[in-house]
């Protein structure tokens, strides 16, 4: 149940402009593999731009607070945005965030093709997202 940072995600009302910013005052750069599919039609439409240090991705995503209402959840990872951590046994967790009481809403891959997606609360409100690419899953290229 090993879990790694995989990227950032920071809310705007505006997408282009924080692209913007993010590349040229950060440095970011748009990477060219390992993108998620974006699942438009299951609850969330807005526009994100995917940008990197190379290692982390930043996801820049259009402000939404009804994408949990449309997709039947109790979290919404784009009202105010989330930290997100890839696992190697989402199950296993699953398991673990159970044993400690925290609740959890099962996006699965309302989001994004390819992933299972599960997002939860920190003690002070802060969104937390954990996923892990289901295997044998359809991604392309581009996971």
């Amino acid at each position: 149940m090993k879990l790694t940072l995989h990227h950032i995600n920071l809310v705007t009302e505006d997408v282009p402009r924080a692209d913007a910013f993010w590349r040229d005052v950060m440095g970011l750069e748009r990477p060219d593999h390992g993108l998620p599919r974006l699942e438009k039609g299951k609850g969330y439409a807005g526009d994100v731009a995917f940008l990197s240090d190379g290692a982390i991705q930043t996801h820049l995503a259009q402000k939404d607070m009804h994408a949990a209402f449309r997709a039947g959840q109790v979290v919404n990872p784009v009202s105010r945005g989330h930290i997100a951590y890839r696992c190697d046994d989402l199950d296993a967790f699953l398991a673990h965030l159970d044993a400690n009481g925290v609740p959890y809403s099962d996006w699965g891959d309302q989001a994004v093709q390819g992933w299972r997606q599960v997002f939860f609360y920190d003690p002070d409100g802060n969104v937390i997202e954990v996923h892990q690419v289901v295997p044998g899953a359809e991604t392309g290229p581009d996971t």
